[in-house]
């Protein structure tokens, strides 16, 4: 990013920073201008974002723009002055911890990294801060560094980070084309038949009801709908028995299904919610699972969903060369594998 320096903006209102001029640099030309503007107006609103495009308080090249205008190298944006909250600007002055991740693989386009079960893949919705801001904060000198897919923060696994521009784009086409495997390791209550082996079902996102304040009000949701919801979306899961392990009444175990997982679509908790509704949730879930169960598990050492992004295929953006990523389980799962 370059600041111009010499440019005359309008004299800013009291209280308010100068407008600043800034050159578009080869990394970010292609990217939309909405994601341009959130990634340098760090702390803004995203509806503030929204309605400063529309009043034409950003120009492109002194040109009237819209959200989804593309910019270009060399492109000169006008970021207009804007105004945060105390709190916001607190928080920014309180960046994230730096943090590196234990790394499966990295050369100049990427890395892919093992995320562990509890961390976020980035700050919002209440978190401060995740895996992509802690990684930046870890390396200053890197100019570009930006998630190519997301993991629930509970999930553990192969998470990919792109280092350049051109490498987001190329692997944001293969998830989106659904040219890449990707395949997880779940562990879930009950004996998975072994002839089930597709889930094809439409999934339905929705917003948890309930008075505000409340547990879990607000929180989104995931359930299975019918083929003639206007606002379901085809999802496709399929499943193989890796191992089972008969029930344990001393304990008050179920029996359990050690299960590899490949999606096919990557819809928001697929994998949770389609387990979940052919009657086998997975172990320690604490949004679609068995919740006493999860309550035994938890004395027994198992603090965790047992769901693990175990196996990743993609085509290599710069060589194009098939690679395969393999995380294998960490030991807090690894423990609690079924050896029946």
């Amino acid at each position: 990013m370059k600041h111009i320096i010499g440019a005359k903006p309008p004299a800013a209102s009291a209280g308010l920073p100068a407008a600043r001029l800034v050159e578009v640099d080869a990394d970010s030309a292609g990217q939309r201008l909405d994601n341009f503007l959130i990634r340098h107006l760090k702390g803004v609103p995203k509806t503030h974002v929204y309605r400063i495009i529309r009043s034409g308080e950003v120009r492109i090249n002194k040109g009237r723009v819209s959200a989804d205008t593309r910019v270009e190298a060399g492109d000169i944006v006008r970021l207009p002055p804007v105004r945060i909250s105390d709190k916001v600007a607190e928080k920014a002055e309180r960046p994230a911890p730096a943090r590196e991740f234990p790394i499966l693989l990295e050369d100049e386009h990427l890395i892919a990294i093992d995320k562990p079960a509890g961390v976020a893949v980035h700050g919002g919705s209440g978190v401060s801060f995740g895996v992509i801001e802690q990684l930046r904060q870890a390396r200053p000198a890197s100019k570009f560094l930006e998630l190519v897919h997301r993991l629930d923060r509970e999930t553990s696994g192969i998470l990919l980070v792109a280092k350049k521009r051109s490498a987001l784009t190329h692997l944001q086409d293969q998830f989106r084309e659904r040219e890449t495997g990707k395949t997880y390791l779940a562990l879930v209550t009950g004996t998975w038949p072994a002839n089930k082996k597709v889930i094809d079902l439409p999934l339905h996102k929705y917003l948890q009801a309930g008075p505000e304040g409340t547990s879990g009000a607000g929180e989104r949701r995931v359930r299975v709908t019918t083929a003639d919801d206007p606002d379901g979306m085809r999802s496709i899961t399929l499943v193989k028995v890796r191992s089972t392990a008969a029930a344990r009444s001393e304990q008050g175990l179920p029996a359990m299904s050690l299960l590899e997982v490949t999606i096919k679509t990557g819809r928001t908790h697929q994998i949770r919610v389609h387990l979940a509704s052919q009657g086998h949730a997975i172990v320690g879930d604490d949004k679609y699972g068995d919740f006493d169960l999860n309550k035994r598990l938890q004395k027994q050492g198992m603090k965790r969903m047992f769901l693990h992004a175990w196996r990743l295929q993609f085509n290599h953006p710069a060589s194009g060369e098939r690679v395969q990523l393999i995380a294998e389980l960490p030991p807090e799962l690894a423990d609690f594998v079924p050896t029946a």
